[in-house]
């Protein structure tokens, strides 16, 4: 089987310096997390520091960040993982 994102949902979560979202595998929900320094490469001209830019970036870029989630799970599968530059190189 294969990592899905049937959730479009996703979290700014400064504290932790990320935009967090979901995926799932049968019954198994995957965490995955982007730094924000990487949305800031993806979408350098409309990151202002802001919530809304960083998750407006996220979705701007979706189709780029869930190749990377679904490559960086078929190298590792687990609960969780955090996408970071080198996960886009």
């Amino acid at each position: 089987m294969s990592i899905d994102f049937p959730n479009a949902i996703r979290r700014y979560e400064p504290g932790r310096g990320c935009v967090s979202f979901w995926g799932s595998e049968a019954s198994l929900e995957v965490m995955f997390q982007i730094e924000l320094d990487v949305l800031r490469t993806l979408s350098p001209a409309i990151i202002d520091g802001s919530e809304s830019s960083f998750l407006v970036a996220f979705d701007l870029n979706r189709s780029t960040i869930l190749r990377a989630a679904r490559s960086a799970y078929s190298k590792k599968r687990g609960g969780y993982h955090r996408l970071s530059a080198g996960n886009f190189s």
